[in-house]
């Protein structure tokens, strides 16, 4: 598949470029997608840095990466190689406590950041001394007001200024005798178009690798058994652990010890990207934890209609939203995951008791209480017991609901 991303380059004082910002698109199209900022980011590092990486883009020059309030908080920048970014913090984060904490983490771990579209204001102090570079986008803030901002930020040496949206000779020669040291615009250049090919892979594995990995033991022998089902996700896994992240002590011979070098906790991330990446907005991430919420009460629930369908059933309950998340048919979907024939068929709403078991979870869900009751004879089980036995799941889903 073709996946699209664009640079714009960064000038110092000679004019010499010194670094690119890399901007999410979806098409040839150049121009931002209207998407969520945490997808944007997520899919950005999918594409390129766990494709060729980011130097390839560049040419081996430093990379300006965007992250919002979403991207910080889900540490997406736990997938970039501080050696060759530029943390690019938007002006949608706002200066508070646990946003503090956040870019100092980041910068105790050897990131360097950027502060976007900086307007001043006293919050902003604190972070000065985690900063190496301001920008100051001079379409917001016309440079005859900026003036007072740099005088008072020659207090932090580290600091270096860069205007931005500088579109004609006078806004250059302007902000150059102000004493920036950086320049980004359409006078320079403008964001240049680069398509790449990367390779698709199957999100139904990525669901059933991120039920794995909720379990409280998760086991690294099925986890390593559904990356095996498709290429493209261990070659994402690979390219993670070769992108110069992590160091990495001795060669990598099997998958299985990837997996272990990976870590319990990086996988998890991992996944989260994933999942990230490819759901759009915020609707996709609440039917995951619905989806969830569905694998445990249709678990609890076939525990005491027939024991040895609970397993099955916890599949049936966590894949039964897929469709809704990816806007593709189930049947599609099913031909793609290495599932038994009942849950394929209860999925596709053939009825079977793993049917039966969703369909009392689905009324219990939407208070249809008339379904409810119809569903519940086929399964000769009394309603008496739903009410905690949803209650257990809700409360299992939330348990693990910040772990991923």
């Amino acid at each position: 598949m073709s996946v699209f991303v664009a640079r714009q380059a960064i000038f110092n004082r000679s004019k010499k470029v010194v670094a690119y910002e890399l901007l999410f698109r979806d098409s040839p199209k150049n121009y931002f997608p209207d998407i969520a900022e945490g997808q944007a980011t997520a899919r950005l590092i999918m594409e390129n840095q766990l494709n060729l990486g980011t130097r390839h883009i560049t040419s081996g020059k430093k990379a300006l990466i965007n992250i919002g309030p979403e991207s910080l908080k889900l540490d997406l920048c736990a997938f970039l190689p501080c050696q060759d970014v530029v943390i690019e913090l938007l002006e949608t984060i706002e200066p508070t406590d646990d946003n503090y904490e956040l870019c100092r983490g980041l910068f105790h771990s050897n990131y360097k950041l950027a502060l976007d579209d900086f307007v001043y204001k006293p919050q902003w102090d604190r972070f000065l001394k985690l900063v190496k570079l301001i920008k100051f986008d001079i379409a917001i803030t016309p440079l005859s007001e900026i003036q007072p901002i740099i005088n008072k930020l020659q207090a932090h040496k580290q600091i270096k200024i860069l205007a931005e949206k500088i579109e004609t000779q006078e806004d250059y020669k302007l902000a150059f005798d102000m004493g920036f040291d950086y320049f980004q615009g359409y006078f320079f250049a403008k964001p240049t178009m680069i398509q790449q090919n990367d390779i698709d892979y199957n999100y139904g594995l990525v669901v059933a690798i991120y039920a794995e990995i909720m379990k409280n033991s998760p086991d690294i022998k099925a986890i390593s058994g559904l990356f095996e089902l498709d290429a493209a996700l261990v070659y994402k896994l690979l390219r993670l652990i070769n992108s110069g992240v992590f160091p990495i002590q001795s060669q990598i011979s099997s998958l299985k010890q990837a997996l272990v070098y990976l870590g319990h906790e990086r996988l998890k991330k991992f996944v989260s990207l994933i999942v990230t990446a490819h759901t759009a907005g915020k609707k996709p991430a609440e039917l995951m934890q619905v989806c969830v919420v569905r694998a445990r009460f249709c678990e609890l629930l076939a525990k005491k209609v027939n024991k040895s369908l609970s397993g099955e059933a916890f599949l049936t309950g966590l894949f039964s939203l897929l469709d809704a998340i990816l806007d593709q048919p189930m049947s599609l979907l099913v031909e793609k995951l290495p599932f038994p024939d009942e849950i394929k068929t209860a999925l596709l709403g053939d009825k079977n008791t793993l049917y039966y078991i969703l369909n009392v979870v689905k009324a219990y869900e939407t208070g249809s209480w008339w379904a409810l009751e119809q569903a519940i004879l086929l399964l000769n089980i009394d309603s008496a017991i739903l009410p905690p036995l949803y209650q257990q799941s809700v409360d299992w889903a939330d348990s693990y609901k910040n772990n991923i």
